[in-house]
């Protein structure tokens, strides 16, 4: 495969997978992906900021998550974002104590 091949492959499958969360899976919390993947929506924003930052593109944190999201990270924080119960907050505790210093988010 070539590398056209490829770069045009990953980016469908990212874009599958920012499509499957912004319109099937918006009931999945960012916590809960932090929890068990280690990754969530914001990482996947900055993330994609990073790159067009590298690649000289100017993009803020705000514009990279719009990117994104689809929306003003506040619009859908607002309509899909809920309060993070006591366990879920436990557990991202105990990820994020395991993770600190690997480079995770």
């Amino acid at each position: 495969m070539d590398d056209r091949t490829r770069i045009e492959l990953e980016a469908a499958a990212f874009r599958r997978l920012r499509e499957h969360l912004m319109e099937q899976r918006t009931d999945v919390q960012n916590i809960d992906m932090m929890n068990l993947a280690g990754f969530c929506r914001n990482c996947l924003s900055r993330w994609y900021q990073e790159a067009a930052n590298e690649r000289g593109i100017e993009m803020s944190k705000d514009e990279g998550r719009e990117a994104f999201y689809g929306m003003p990270y506040a619009d859908w924080r607002d309509t899909f974002q809920t309060e993070a119960s006591a366990e879920q907050k436990a557990a991202f505790e105990v990820a994020f104590r395991e993770n600190v210093g690997d480079g995770q988010s």
